[in-house]
């Protein structure tokens, strides 16, 4: 059998995909964790974890390695039991401590990272392999109209080992959707891509979600894919929740320091809140909510603007980067211990030794008890 030449195709041109709007709608359910618990050993994974996913929403679950998301993706799944607490769907109890309901049997699709294709089956046959409640005729039809939307019916006879990345990740797609499923989980699905291949895959893998209408959960440890993707964020650490809502939300009123820090990297100064203000090398700035004491200040390289010298905060180029719509400017600053970061779209001609004013944006200011830190 000689090689599909789709590793070469893919990296010079992006993928066809099928025809908006057909791929099949599903019937949404609601999908809840009531105080999810999961202990491994002396581990415990899961602290305590509530949430409830409601019919037709797109809900990110964000954080490091290890903070337990995926764990939770598996106990949704029925791929494990909760050491305590309860899973439900549609308010009916599928795991917990009065029922377990087998994965087969919860009429949720699967999206794994590895992407989990057989390698002895067909595409059209790994596609068919979740459709076993239909004839064979249906099941034929329902699998070569997901290939279809995802712009993969002519690869139907090939195997997955002849497709690049990016196809096999469409394969597990049609896969996952064409059951139609009521729930869809997604282990990091597009992890395994290059940037440019990932952009492009991942919006019109969203634009098939919103097409089935399925309730959708997808672990994610890239903030900005939650942020391009989810109605909803939900941000966890060490097994709990820390942080859920709309991008917009977190990323301005992020909870803790953790939080802020997730969503940018931020210039970090230390200062002191007297009287609803914090005093730092770089100004004063508003902070009403703590009460005195020590601080850190979190400014946003983007809240930073370089003007000529003798204008505003004074301070010096250290470092100029370019990196295409922004340039990345370091800067001195007396009483810092390390040079600030700005990201700017008009350096107005700075040169690295050069004297600057720095204006900061207040709106790009956020400040954090230094007890947080």
């Amino acid at each position: 059998m000689t090689a599909n030449p789709a590793p070469a195709r893919d990296r010079f041109r992006l993928p066809r995909w099928g025809q908006r709007g057909t791929a099949g709608a599903s019937i949404p359910a609601q999908l809840s964790f009531e105080n999810i618990v999961q202990v491994y050993g002396d581990q415990r994974v899961l602290d305590g974890v509530s949430l409830t996913v409601e019919p037709g929403e797109l809900v990110c679950l964000l954080g490091h390695s290890g903070c337990g998301k995926t764990t939770l993706l598996r106990i949704a799944a029925g791929v494990e039991a909760p050491t305590s607490g309860r899973v439900l769907m549609d308010r009916l109890e599928v795991s917990g401590p009065n029922a377990f309901l087998e994965p087969e049997r919860r009429g949720i699709g699967l999206m794994f990272q590895d992407y989990a294709l057989f390698p002895h089956l067909t595409i059209l046959q790994n596609v068919k392999f979740g459709l076993k409640d239909l004839s064979a005729a249906e099941a034929d039809i329902a699998a070569r109209r997901a290939l279809s939307r995802v712009g993969l019916e002519n690869f139907a006879n090939e195997f997955p080992h002849t497709l690049s990345g990016g196809e096999q990740q469409r394969v597990a797609l049609a896969r996952s959707i064409a059951p139609r499923p009521g729930v869809l989980l997604m282990d990091e699905p597009f992890s395994n891509l290059d940037k440019r291949m990932r952009d492009a895959i991942r919006d019109e893998t969203v634009a098939i979600l919103r097409e089935t209408g399925a309730t959708t959960i997808v672990v994610t440890h890239d903030p900005e894919e939650a942020m391009r993707i989810a109605d909803r964020i939900v941000l966890m650490r060490a097994g709990r929740i820390i942080q859920q809502g709309r991008s917009e939300d977190i990323y301005r009123n992020p909870a803790n320091l953790f939080a802020a820090r997730f969503f940018c990297d931020f210039n970090e100064i230390k200062g002191t809140v007297r009287n609803g203000q914090v005093s730092c090398p770089v100004g004063i700035f508003a902070a009403p909510h703590l009460k005195d004491g020590p601080a850190v200040v979190c400014i946003r390289p983007q809240g930073l603007r370089l003007k000529p010298s003798g204008f505003c905060l004074p301070g010096r180029v250290v470092s100029r980067r370019f990196l295409g719509e922004v340039e990345l400017v370091h800067i001195g600053v007396q009483g810092v211990d390390r040079p600030l970061q700005a990201r700017v779209h008009d350096p107005v001609g700075v040169k690295e030794g050069q004297d600057v004013g720095i204006e900061i944006d207040p709106k790009d200011v956020l400040v954090f008890a230094a007890s947080d830190a």
